[in-house]
């Protein structure tokens, strides 16, 4: 069983670490920052996927810390850290000054002030046998936060019937990654990674399921047309679709 859950640790690390470098590479994400650095510009990039899962890889590598049996979450979850630092900064460098202004504001609230916080409590205020139990129920809830996002894209499948802001490979790893890191939890028997990867494992299904039932669907509403109206709506802002893949597209971690 041990060698099992080694080797299932060691496959769920290079599935996430992929996942957390598809921003940089397009056979997962169609969007990259290459075409940031390029343009000089975010773009429609929205910075709070980044923020966010900087502070998730960030709280799950405490927990693969304090955890004795906990090498293999510390070490996806550090790759994942550092490279969202990295996106986090590019977005910081590229991004228009009234949107690098809130981004920045924001990194100093969740990424400094939060894990800050949560990081001495867990080192000087609670006590030593439940630090595990404390710092997994975040991890935990943060998780499924963040499986639940891609939710909104989900959505405008059904409503455009149009697989375009789902991208299959994507959807793929994400079902992959959920579902080697579930078994890798029944193994070891972690419940704090276990449950929120069961529920990305579900979500993952039911994006497959919706690709294989409108990949071939003839399209009722042109999604572009249907997107850039909602965009338009919402004030020129990012459509929620493509701010779920961008989610979906950070969601590496355990």
């Amino acid at each position: 069983m041990g060698n099992l859950s080694f080797v299932l640790g060691i496959i769920g690390n290079v599935i996430s670490i992929l996942l957390f470098a598809s921003p940089i590479f397009s056979f997962v994400s169609r969007k990259t920052f290459w075409g940031v650095i390029k343009k000089k510009s975010t773009g429609d990039y929205k910075g709070e996927p980044y923020i966010t899962t900087l502070l998730s890889t960030s709280l799950w590598t405490l927990y693969g810390i304090i955890n004795p049996d906990g090498l293999l979450v510390m070490t996806v979850n550090g790759a994942g850290a550092i490279l969202q630092l990295i996106y986090v900064i590019l977005f910081l460098v590229y991004a228009p000054k009234d949107t690098k202004v809130k981004a920045a504001k924001l990194v100093g609230v969740v990424n400094v002030g939060v894990l800050g916080t949560v990081t001495a409590v867990t080192l000087f205020a609670v006590h030593k046998n439940t630090r595990l139990t404390f710092v997994g129920i975040l991890c935990t809830a943060l998780t499924i936060g963040m499986y639940a996002s891609p939710l909104s894209a989900m959505s405008t499948v059904v409503k455009t019937k149009s697989v375009e802001y789902m991208p299959f490979s994507l959807s793929l790893f994400l079902f992959l990654n959920a579902g080697v890191w579930s078994a890798y939890a029944v193994l070891v028997k972690d419940i704090y990674i276990g449950v929120p990867n069961a529920v990305g494992l579900f979500l993952g299904s039911a994006q497959l399921i919706l690709y294989v039932i409108y990949k071939n669907k003839p399209v009722s509403t042109n999604p572009s047309e249907a997107i850039e109206e909602e965009e338009e709506e919402e004030g020129g802002s990012a459509h929620p679709a493509r701010r779920g893949i961008e989610m979906n597209s950070s969601l590496g971690n355990v």
